[in-house]
């Protein structure tokens, strides 16, 4: 199984990608995690901000392997304690069907990516910012299989 993640933005702050990096890298080849990025629209004139979105979330929509299971993180959805990540992880890799996360941009996230995915997925409660949430992400999903696995890596407190 492999886990994509798909967010909006290019060019991101090297401390972006060395946190998001450091812990992709950690995750065995079962339970892998790639990063994909789409542009972020241009602004024009006579372009709206909802079409601008709409734009990112087409071409999101378009980057989701065939057959993926899509989670789109939104401030709509659930919000799951890292054990109920883990449970989801586990029950993601037994499932063997590749997984697609969809972070949106700066504007947020198209109403064509949340009505399209099986899951929505909230971080927080708190607004994020769609770099970090590339990061956090990461961490949980290395997390979550951490406690999988045994790995100390996880500690219960």
């Amino acid at each position: 199984m492999r886990i994509h993640l798909i967010a909006v933005g290019r060019r991101m702050p090297q401390w972006v990608s060395q946190g998001y990096e450091s812990f992709a890298k950690r995750l065995p080849p079962e339970c892998a995690l790639s990063l994909l990025e789409v542009a972020t629209a241009k602004r024009r004139k006579g372009v709206t901000l909802g079409q601008l979105v709409e734009r990112e979330g087409a071409d999101m929509r378009a980057a989701v392997p065939r057959g993926a299971r899509v989670v789109a993180l939104d401030e709509r959805g659930a919000q799951w304690t890292t054990h109920q990540l883990a449970g989801r992880l586990e029950s993601w890799l037994q499932g063997g069907q590749d997984m697609a996360l969809l972070v949106g941009g700066p504007d947020g996230l198209s109403p064509g990516c949340r009505d399209g995915a099986h899951e929505l997925w909230s971080l927080s409660p708190l607004t994020l910012p769609h770099a970090l949430v590339r990061i956090v992400v990461a961490e949980q999903i290395y997390r979550a299989w951490s406690m999988l696995r045994g790995h100390p890596y996880h500690r219960e407190g």
